[in-house]
């Protein structure tokens, strides 16, 4: 791979930078602006988002830069001041927006970026990419870890997704509650826990008349009995059979990755009683969602294992985040296309609640956050100011962040957390003055 591919300046489209030598020769640039990036709407299946990608953000606008290869290809359509401007990019201006873990529904001001119009308007893809992916994958494993009802998930999806976009829906899903990844390179850069015993085809590789127990054998020969055992290569009984055989009463799990599971739980949970098992776990795996999850609440699993349906955002693929520019020179401005409309002028939210109770968020101009009498709390945090980080980052902040989504969720109304269909869990007020 060749510097310009991995040159992080070129993540991002040619609309931008042609929108920028525009600006630069008739003395736009340096307007002072806000953009603003918001969803009009939830998608239908969500009654909350949950925000991630901010910090992964952070850190890609420190590292935004151009170099020789990159600007050696602009030059194909861009002129030598731009091609300048852009050698000594670097941006110096402030971001506000809503912390990993917060909730967002339609409206919520989750990010706002504020600096000359030449440094905010390249940010628009970069920004976008981040959080319509790492949101859309923590929204709906926020949902699963709901439907699990404090049983562990493990997040085992990286064969299914782009191998990079691996890495951070990893790291979205545990953000929202998992207990870990089977992707090594999540483990490396983020910390993350990281699972993962054997597939079917260790199973497959012993192939004599005992090859199961052979394989299991080998497998807690390395692992050690608190391994977990893949039981259903065969025939699920005869692998329950087998795996207590090779590692004893005191084997740590087994895993079932097809047909019934709920049938297959129970049938497996009353054989390991039977042969003196008792505290041997299940897990259970195979294309599970939230409802798939949710359906097995009654059955005697004891974690679950998510794939599929997790790294494509369990049928919700993009958060739907847009990023618009709202000021100019401290004067509101917006759009007024059908359906596409942006209500101009930089915004903050905070969260009004009542017996402990989120009951609406209220979108207000920034630094003017309205009177309540009731509890209210500030959304919007400071992220960057002049070019500089402010807010934590790193694992102490993925930590916050994970108890952020634990209490965010146990905040909204119950009728707000259920995974069906419905309007969002609580309303969105925008309060006027000066938009």
């Amino acid at each position: 791979m060749d510097s310009s591919a991995r040159c992080s300046g070129l993540l991002t489209d040619k609309y931008e930078l042609t929108m920028l030598a525009a600006a630069l020769r008739d003395g736009t640039a340096g307007r002072r602006t806000g953009f603003e990036m918001f969803t009009r709407r939830l998608p239908e299946v969500r009654r909350y988002g949950v925000v991630a990608g901010t910090d992964r953000f952070v850190q890609a606008v420190l590292d935004f830069s151009f170099d020789d290869a990159a600007l050696s290809l602009l030059s194909e359509f861009l002129d030598p001041s731009t091609l300048q401007f852009l050698a000594d990019f670097r941006f110096r201006g402030d971001i506000d927006g809503y912390p990993e873990g917060e909730l967002h529904f339609a409206g919520s001001p989750v990010l706002t970026v504020q600096g000359s119009f030449a440094e905010c308007v390249v940010l628009e893809t970069l920004a976008l990419s981040i959080f319509n992916h790492d949101t859309a994958i923590a929204s709906a494993a926020a949902r699963m870890v709901h439907a699990a009802a404090g049983r562990p998930l493990i997040e085992m999806g990286s064969r299914r997704t782009h191998e990079q976009a691996a890495v951070a829906a990893a790291r979205a899903a545990y953000l929202a509650g998992f207990a870990g990844t089977s992707n090594l390179e999540a483990h490396r850069r983020f910390g993350l826990p990281v699972l993962g015993t054997s597939a079917h085809a260790f199973t497959l590789l012993h192939t004599g008349a005992d090859g199961e127990l052979e394989a299991f054998r080998s497998q807690v020969a390395v692992q050690g009995v608190g391994t977990t055992l893949l039981v259903d290569t065969y025939d699920v009984a005869t692998g329950v059979a087998n795996a207590v055989a090779a590692a004893g009463p005191d084997l740590g799990a087994v895993r079932i990755d097809s047909g019934e599971l709920a049938v297959l739980a129970h049938q497996v949970r009353d054989q390991l009683d039977r042969l003196g098992a008792t505290a041997t776990k299940i897990v259970v795996s195979g294309d599970l969602d939230e409802y798939a999850i949710a359906a097995l609440r009654a059955a005697p699993v004891d974690s679950y294992g998510v794939g599929t349906a997790l790294v494509t955002g369990s049928g919700v693929p993009t958060a739907g985040f847009v990023y618009k520019l709202v000021e100019v020179d401290g004067r509101p401005v917006g759009k007024l296309s059908a359906g596409k409309q942006s209500q101009g002028g930089c915004k903050h939210a905070m969260r009004l609640a009542r017996n402990g109770t989120v009951v609406e968020e209220v979108v207000y101009p920034a630094g003017r956050p309205p009177a309540t009498d009731a509890p209210a709390r500030g959304v919007t945090v400071p992220l960057v100011r002049g070019g500089e980080p402010v807010a934590e980052t790193g694992p102490a902040a993925l930590a916050a962040a994970r108890e952020r989504v634990t209490s965010g969720l146990h905040s909204l109304p119950w009728e707000g957390r259920k995974l069906g269909r419905g309007e969002p869990a609580i309303p969105t007020r925008v309060v006027a003055g000066g938009f």
